[in-house]
């Protein structure tokens, strides 16, 4: 028979939302602003001063603006639809779903700054450097106001597994956006400088081939860590964990274990068992904190 480690309780709740999962959105939320008006500024200033990495970073702030507000109604609606029965575990992974969205974002944003860069690269154009190197100075500093807001929210604690297992992926989203868009920044004022002082115009349009392709590197790791949760990939090193702490002494043994992901820090786990009782699984499984959904089946 099977039963849920809480059935006790004849409801069992299936809130698996982060522990910081409010003080995300609102910091979140901030930086979608702060995205906002500087996406604003530098697109006008990329135009006025016939800048490509300026412009690129501009509108590579455009996206990141609209990625980040997804981020921030996945919050919202997690929030919201929490207690819905429509969700069989929840939505704790909404941010994650976000998360794989804003991830493609970000890929499309690479291949758009490597063509237009490239273009630029064999066909230069005039560029006023030095405004265009003021631009990119504030862009730069609203992106590190912007990374601090969400680096404070991150969670950097792990669980013994070589990894944390409490990410948030949806602010992790957010936060490589921000990261990308500094990463820009940073590239466009070098090459307005050396285009400013030493005469380098072709460097405009290198850094930015350089910076999509590291961004192009942020967005296929966020997509294969969310597209693992989304697809309820099983983490070795918890299912490992998981049967030392059943197959203990005796003749117990699991003949079937199914883990999965469903909420920042918040795992769900089907135990099938042989030679022990479920009351003596449900035991031994309260170290593994990581569980929070368990239901065990007796065979």
């Amino acid at each position: 028979m099977s039963l849920d480690r809480n059935i006790e309780t004849l409801t069992h709740s299936h809130v698996f939302l982060g522990e910081r999962h409010d003080e995300n959105a609102r910091r979140t939320l901030w930086v979608v602003v702060l995205t906002a008006a500087m996406m604003v500024a530098e697109i006008v200033a990329g135009l006025a001063f016939n800048s490509m990495a300026l412009l690129a970073d501009g509108f590579h702030m455009a996206t990141h603006a609209g990625a980040l507000g997804v981020a921030a109604i996945a919050y919202a609606y997690a929030k919201r639809h929490a207690q819905s029965g429509r969700y069989s575990f929840g939505t704790g992974k909404v941010g994650d779903l976000a998360g794989f969205a804003s991830a493609l974002f970000l890929a499309m944003v690479s291949i758009g700054i490597a063509v237009e860069s490239a273009v630029r690269l064999v066909d230069p154009v005039t560029v006023a450097f030095g405004e265009a190197a003021v631009m990119a100075t504030v862009g730069l500093a609203v992106n590190l106001i912007s990374a601090w807001l969400l680096g404070h929210g991150r969670d950097h604690h792990g669980h013994g597994h070589g990894h944390s297992h409490g990410q948030d992926n949806n602010l992790r989203s957010a936060y490589l956006h921000v990261l990308a868009d500094a990463l820009t920044s940073v590239l466009a004022i070098s090459a307005l400088l050396g285009g400013y002082f030493l005469g380098w115009a072709w460097l405009d349009p290198a850094v930015g081939i350089l910076g999509a392709a590291v961004i192009a590197v942020w967005a296929w790791t966020l997509i294969r860590d969310t597209a693992s949760v989304l697809l309820d990939a099983a983490d070795p090193a918890l299912a490992h964990k998981i049967r030392e702490a059943v197959e203990g002494p005796g003749d117990a043994r699991i003949v079937d274990l199914h883990v999965w992901r469903v909420g920042p820090g918040a795992y769900a786990a089907i135990v099938s068992v042989a030679g022990i009782a479920r009351e003596t699984v449900r035991e031994r499984l309260v170290p593994v904190h990581e569980i929070e959904h368990l239901t065990v089946e007796v065979r």
